[in-house]
């Protein structure tokens, strides 16, 4: 059973509008079913005080420009005939996005930064304030799907179009935030979102989407990191072959991530990957491609979608948003290179060793189209 059907009875459902198309047709789809909707953006970072020297504002739909979309997510409600609210929640964007994705890289570590957004904001703010509204639910337009199974437990899906399932992102989710959340957009696929945007006039119908990080301009989150902090907690370090050579210097390991080739700030005989960067010496270690194959990774902060979800069956894992599945199993952790390990900790282990295995992103764990786990990637495990 969908849960748009068994929240059919809603009578007031807060959307929370960025001023694209995809939530400006969520809260039209969700008027034209009955609902009483309220609009809502989420101010989060505004860059003309943070990073004004570095926006363009003549790029009206550059990721810089976010009065800009609050400005069309205005339009739209108007358009719709909804009530229409900005909430400031900038302080809290800093602390729990800005700030972990500037302290993951400067720890040699890849963050995702639209999982952090999900997990402390989008839910937790929205269903509050939703809460003092008077709300029955909170929706957004992700492309995602929920279900209830005849006892009662919610369960998170993919979203019917591949190429812009979401599900990946929101794996956070608990069975009470399900319980108060729509997507309306999880059974459209991206061509049939902009039909409805047409069809009902809507100002943001042909907007083009934005495939940047929203707070980081020109997506050069190198430089982006280094404004953010003191020289001083900046790590640099050597640029070693994994054969010990020392290739070059460089000035910060926030200037790399695992699988990475391009920009490596050197020139080799041979193609080269990082392969590994250790925060304690800044040293980034690069090989060949074969040298990022692994076999799996332990698993911090795991979270359950699903109750109950046994351990002992075989997964499906996404170790990045646009990673292809690998099958593996949980397995107890091992104790690695005599380091202290929680005694409940878990590892993946792949059926078929994978490649780029990066530290910091984002795993998630489906069975069929279900998302039932999802955690942070630690350390990686050898072939």
């Amino acid at each position: 059973m969908s849960q748009l059907a068994d929240q059919a009875c809603a009578k007031r459902v807060l959307v929370a509008m960025s001023g694209g198309v995809d939530s400006s047709v969520a809260a039209a789809l969700l008027l034209e079913q009955g609902h009483d909707v309220i609009g809502v953006t989420m101010q989060l970072w505004d860059y003309s005080q943070n990073e004004q020297q570095h926006c363009d504002p003549s790029k009206r739909f550059d990721t810089c420009c976010s009065h800009d979309d609050v400005q069309d997510a205005r339009a739209v409600a108007a358009r719709l005939g909804i009530p229409f609210y900005v909430l400031d929640y900038e302080d809290d964007f800093r602390t729990n996005v800005v700030d972990y994705f500037t302290e993951e890289y400067l720890r040699g570590r890849t963050p995702n930064p639209c999982v952090a957004c999900n997990t402390f904001l989008k839910f937790d703010r929205l269903i509050e304030r939703a809460e003092s509204l008077g709300c029955d639910a909170v929706a957004t337009g992700h492309y995602a799907r929920i279900t209830q199974s005849a006892d009662g437990t919610y369960q998170l899906r993919r979203g019917r179009d591949p190429l812009k399932d979401q599900s990946y992102f929101l794996y956070s989710m608990t069975q009470e935030r399900l319980s108060k959340t729509m997507f309306p957009l999880g059974d459209l696929t991206k061509p049939e979102v902009r039909a409805h945007a047409e069809r009902l006039g809507l100002p943001t119908a042909t907007k083009k989407e934005s495939m940047e990080i929203c707070f980081v301009p020109g997506n050069d989150y190198a430089a982006f990191i280094k404004r953010q902090v003191s020289d001083d907690r900046i790590i640099r370090g050597a640029i070693l072959h994994e054969d010990g050579t020392t290739l070059a210097q460089h000035d910060g390991i926030h200037q790399f991530t695992v699988g990475q080739r391009k920009g490596l700030g050197m020139a080799a005989g041979e193609p080269l990957y990082v392969t590994k960067i250790d925060p304690s010496s800044g040293t980034v270690v690069v090989g060949p491609k074969e040298s990022l194959i692994k076999r799996g990774f332990v698993l911090d902060r795991l979270h359950f979608v699903r109750p109950g979800a046994s351990l002992s069956e075989s997964y499906r894992a996404r170790i990045r948003y646009r990673s292809r599945d690998a099958v593996g199993r949980f397995e107890q952790t091992q104790c690695l290179a005599g380091k202290q390990q929680d005694p409940g900790s878990m590892s993946f282990l792949f059926s078929e060793p994978q490649s780029a295995v990066t530290p910091g992103q984002i795993a998630v764990f489906y069975q069929d189209d279900e998302v039932v786990a999802g955690g942070f990637i630690g350390e990686v495990l050898e072939q």
